[in-house]
């Protein structure tokens, strides 16, 4: 099994940055993938961005060029840099992670959430 613990959420002013942790325990040897995923109030829950086994990265395009993810390796923690903030990336902030390298219980696991609001 993975436990996924998000922090870092808060209230900022538009234009200004937070960095969003992710940390990850149990069997993270089994974990090919990891993300950020968001959802609004009231909206559908959407990808911002994802960092494979193999280095590459993909980002929502409604944050390229101002999110960066990346990750720790010695401490198992994700992380989402996030910078040049908007009023429309108000929303919870999911970390996710893909356990198929490995075999069952389950190969899909998410995080608690932390609220990010960023005010005009």
């Amino acid at each position: 099994q993975v436990q996924l613990v998000e922090s870092g959420g808060g209230l900022v002013q538009a234009g200004g940055s937070l960095r969003l942790s992710c940390a990850a325990s149990g069997d993270t040897i089994c974990i090919s993938a990891m993300g950020w995923y968001r959802q609004a109030p009231g909206k559908e829950r959407e990808l911002v961005a994802v960092m494979h086994s193999g280095g590459s990265t993909n980002y929502a395009d409604s944050v390229k060029g101002r999110f960066t993810i990346s990750g720790d390796n010695g401490k198992n923690t994700l992380y989402l840099q996030m910078n040049s903030l908007k009023p429309e990336d108000t929303a919870v902030y999911y970390c996710n992670a893909d356990r198929r390298l490995c075999g069952p219980p389950k190969y899909d696991y998410w995080g608690q959430g932390t609220q990010v609001t960023v005010s005009s």
